[in-house]
């Protein structure tokens, strides 16, 4: 550590500077050098500056040998806030001001039920502890959080299934900036739906001087080839040639769950926008266990580009029978 008249030069103050001084002088520092706020071109000397009045605002910190911080200011987002619900299990929360130096604890993935919208759905998973998190560490500003897509096929959304995703961030380490790689573990619930968010608590990439950002991976759902999803019923189109739905049909087809299912059609006609419902075998309901939604099997005729004449003569003649 250098001299004290080193880090009050760095902040621009005088030495008999009171805490709430440093504290002004810090923020008002840490704004105009935030590297997010600079060009490429002086990016790196804005870098370097961040990183100075970081060091600086630690080290005056800890030679006053009290947190120049009382409390968290909701504000600077350092809280972080839970999902609806009022549940904040798995979140940064702000430490006692007994001059502790505010802890994060990783926990594993907590799946919050919503009541109503599955959109709402969150995976929260607190970061590990920085090298960078001290006394003040809950009045650091907290960058935007990072979104991805996670993309899942139907059949993994109707069954449910294990993710493991990897990606890379930015981290502190003893004052400087590396690349690392992180590993992470998501349970798929049977019934998600696309937009069904999984947060990860500070996971995203790391700066001197604020709080590590969160990580949101965002439900997508993969097109499938036979079925559509809307809400929670499942539909499938089937094209049945006109003498087929005039004249009877048996077809099969497999379910999302790879179970066989066969329909026949004798004793009736499938005409133009006729429709199937089989209750119950749609998709399953995330937060309504044993529940699902509806099969809707809807039919296009297709009807002959041409027809001989006798083939004509034999159609007139058995409408008019049948009239």
């Amino acid at each position: 550590m250098g001299k004290p008249r080193d880090f009050y030069e760095v902040l621009n103050i005088p030495k008999d500077s009171s805490p709430q001084q440093i504290r002004r002088a810090y923020k008002t520092l840490v704004k105009k050098w935030h590297p997010d706020k600079h060009p490429l071109s002086s990016k790196p000397e804005a870098e370097a500056m961040f990183k100075a009045i970081a060091q600086a605002y630690e080290a005056l910190n800890e030679i006053q040998g009290k947190p120049l911080f009382a409390h968290c200011d909701s504000s600077t987002g350092g809280g972080g806030r839970g999902g609806e619900g009022g549940s904040n299990r798995g979140r940064t929360t702000t430490p006692p001001s007994s001059g502790r130096a505010a802890s994060f604890r990783r926990e594993d993935a907590v799946h919050r039920k919503p009541r109503s919208d599955p959109k709402d759905v969150h995976y929260t998973a607190s970061s590990p502890k920085s090298g960078f998190v001290s006394n003040s560490a809950t009045s650091w500003r907290k960058p935007p959080p990072l979104e991805r897509k996670l993309e899942c096929t139907l059949e993994e959304l109707f069954s449910g299934c294990r993710k493991e995703i990897c990606f890379d961030r930015d981290v502190v380490a003893n004052g400087s900036v590396i690349r690392k790689e992180e590993t992470q573990k998501i349970k798929v619930k049977p019934g998600w739906q696309k937009g069904t968010k999984i947060t990860f608590e500070g996971m995203g990439d790391e700066r001197p001087g604020c709080l590590p950002a969160d990580v949101i991976y965002m439900i997508a759902e993969k097109e499938h080839p036979f079925f559509k999803r809307i809400g929670n019923d499942l539909v499938m189109k089937i094209e049945v040639p006109l003498v087929n739905a005039l004249t009877g049909w048996t077809f099969s087809f497999h379910l999302l769950s790879g179970e066989q299912m066969t329909f026949s059609f004798q004793d009736e006609i499938i005409y133009p926008g006729y429709e199937k419902v089989i209750e119950g075998q749609g998709m399953p309901l995330a937060n309504e266990k044993g529940l699902r939604g509806d099969l809707r099997i809807r039919f296009h005729i297709r009807f002959p580009t041409k027809l001989s004449i006798r083939q004509r003569t034999v159609i007139q003649e058995a409408l008019k029978q049948d009239s």
